[in-house]
């Protein structure tokens, strides 16, 4: 089974293991000049002028489908910057506000937890108090068509239709395990918030931590949580299992301040870029949530971006064990700049290496115990059975905590490890 990432993203972070994103909030017009560089922008020569005029004059004459001047434009924008890598693109207005809704850690929807199935989506859970909560969806409910249309292959297109402005409908055809025909719902779409930062205890002395991606909010959710359950417990844990599995990156100035939670000093990651605002050093500040608490982190082959920043920063400052499987190995950054008329470029502008110089893209961050295990179902944490058994459920959790208590890790029979994360609607 395939997981997504943070399906509020429409693909944005799950397309090719995910993107870094640096904010640029500038107006469009000063965007533009912060990019200007010392070097003299040559226009375009007339052969070039008339190499572009003359292929879109044939294509508006003579293609079989008639194609009006701002589509080509469009898809002429498109292909210069796609061209660039796989992680450039330009954005319409649509796609421009779905992006920064991704981001914000809020959006308009029903409030599920999903993940891939063949030509479905699973419910991994409904978010408390939310929309599909209270139409009566339910933990492993199999989505098979939205407002009556199959969900089909295109599986970011159907959580897409999930998607629409507050206070709209969208009906839900579920298929249920003991109902042999199809469930209908109708749920009323409503604002959501989103917290990619789940955080209970295990054996009540060691804390086990899944972040799905990073949005503007993770940061804080991250340190109240841990706040949260310290408070409920007797003394400090003994150790933390930070789940990054299946993690596609997000913001980058949240994974930093993840990484600064947990680290005293240090440079947690350094990036080099052609413009003064591509080059760039952040370090920790003074101050641990967890002062001498042992980190074991989880990876795996789509633990990309920003997940690797936080992972390769702690694994370089000896603050955390990985375990698992070498990362996707992403190590660019990408800036989104307005434009006019409500678009935007996302732009590769940096690369970005660890505190001890090392370059993961292509690459991506070896454990330093490696664990081949079956990518299974994620676990929906706000389920107490779930909280009470997940270490005999999920092999990579069993085996973290084997690490953490000086025992070498191995699954426990019969165990596969969970998928981690999932994306929400």
């Amino acid at each position: 089974m395939k997981l997504l990432a943070l399906g509020v993203l429409l693909g944005f972070l799950i397309a090719l293991g995910g993107d870094v994103f640096a904010h640029r909030d500038e107006e469009p017009a000063k965007t533009l000049r912060a990019e200007r560089s010392s070097e003299a922008k040559a226009p375009l020569s007339a052969a070039e002028t008339a190499q572009l005029a003359e292929v879109l004059d044939r294509v508006q004459r003579e293609y079989v489908d008639t194609v009006s001047h701002p589509e080509l434009v469009d898809d002429a924008l498109r292909g210069l910057v796609g061209g660039l890598d796989p992680y450039s693109s330009y954005l319409d207005a649509e796609e421009y506000a779905d992006l920064r809704v991704s981001t914000a850690g809020t959006y308009a929807g029903i409030g599920i937890e999903v993940s891939t199935a063949d030509r479905a989506l699973r419910v991994v859970r409904p978010f408390r108090d939310s929309p599909a909560a209270a139409a009566g969806i339910r933990s492993g409910d199999m989505i098979s068509a939205i407002d009556g249309l199959p969900v089909g292959a295109d599986l970011d297109a159907a959580m897409a239709r999930m998607r629409g402005p507050r206070g709209s409908t969208v009906k839900l055809a579920v298929m249920r395990t003991g109902q042999s025909l199809p469930l209908e719902f109708t749920v009323e779409r409503a604002q959501v918030d989103v917290h990619s930062v789940a955080m209970v205890k295990l054996d009540d002395a060691y804390l086990y931590a899944r972040i799905t991606s990073f949005s503007d909010t993770t940061a804080e959710d991250f340190a109240s949580s841990i706040a949260r359950l310290r408070r409920d417990m007797q003394s400090k844990p003994r150790g933390v299992v930070l789940d990054l599995r299946n993690n596609p990156g997000g913001v980058l100035e949240s994974a930093v301040e993840v990484a600064d939670q947990l680290l005293e000093t240090g440079v947690i990651v350094t990036a080099d870029g052609r413009t003064p605002a591509a080059r760039f050093t952040m370090e920790a500040t003074p101050g641990e949530v967890l002062p001498g608490v042992p980190v074991v982190i989880l990876v795996n082959g789509s633990t990309a971006s920003a997940a690797e920043i936080l992972a390769g920063a702690l694994q370089d400052h000896h603050r955390a064990v990985l375990l698992g499987r070498r990362t996707f190995g992403k190590g660019s950054v990408q800036t989104v700049m307005p434009l006019a008329q409500g678009r935007a470029i996302k732009l590769t502008t940096s690369r970005y290496f660890t505190p001890s110089g090392r370059s993961i893209q292509g690459h991506g961050i070896d454990p330093d115990h490696d664990f081949e295990s079956i990518d299974g179902v994620p676990l929906d944490l706000d389920d107490p059975r779930v909280r009470q058994t997940l270490a005999s459920q999920d092999a990579g959790v069993h085996a973290a905590l084997e690490l953490l208590k000086g025992r070498k890790p191995k699954p426990a029979s019969g165990m596969t490890a969970s998928a981690g994360s999932a994306p929400w609607k």
